[in-house]
């Protein structure tokens, strides 16, 4: 059984390659990223997730302690990651943190409506970046207690 989905601790939702360098940078250099999978649209996320498309045949029963997740995405917005990720029994009780540039009243209310575990605007200085992704890295992946997954 030697499959990505066994091995991803956080799975990284972003489409800006700067952004997501950043985050992995940051996550890397506090060692939380060794099972870290990068995806960089909103249809190849759900693929990751429900183990469909390019991801058919692994095994979903591991799925990330966590998912970064950009709202502003090619293909399918982050909004509707969120709603089927809470939708689907499976991966309802994934934490979802959205970590994206928009500050806008609707995204935030919709996001936390459709279940998101935490809203975060990216700064945009780099040393305001990198300390939030840390910090959301140490929180979510050493701290938080969250249920064991199952396949469903």
């Amino acid at each position: 059984m030697n499959s990505i989905s066994n091995e991803v601790e956080l799975l990284l939702v972003e489409d800006n390659p700067r952004d997501a360098e950043m985050a992995m940078r940051e996550l890397k250099k506090r060692n939380l990223a060794n099972k870290l999978v990068w995806v960089k649209d909103g249809a190849e996320a759900l693929e990751f997730i429900f183990g469909e498309g390019g991801y058919a045949g692994q095994c979903v029963a591991h799925r990330p302690k966590i998912v970064l997740l950009d709202l502003k995405l090619p293909k399918v917005d982050g909004l509707e990651v969120l709603r089927q990720m809470k939708a689907n029994g499976a991966s309802r009780t994934i934490p979802v943190v959205v970590l994206t540039s928009s500050r806008e009243e609707g995204d935030i209310v919709r996001s936390y409506e459709l279940g998101v575990n935490s809203y975060i605007v990216k700064p945009v200085n780099f040393e305001n970046f990198s300390a939030a992704v840390a910090q959301l890295g140490m929180f979510w992946l050493l701290l938080n207690q969250a249920p064991e997954h199952r396949a469903g």
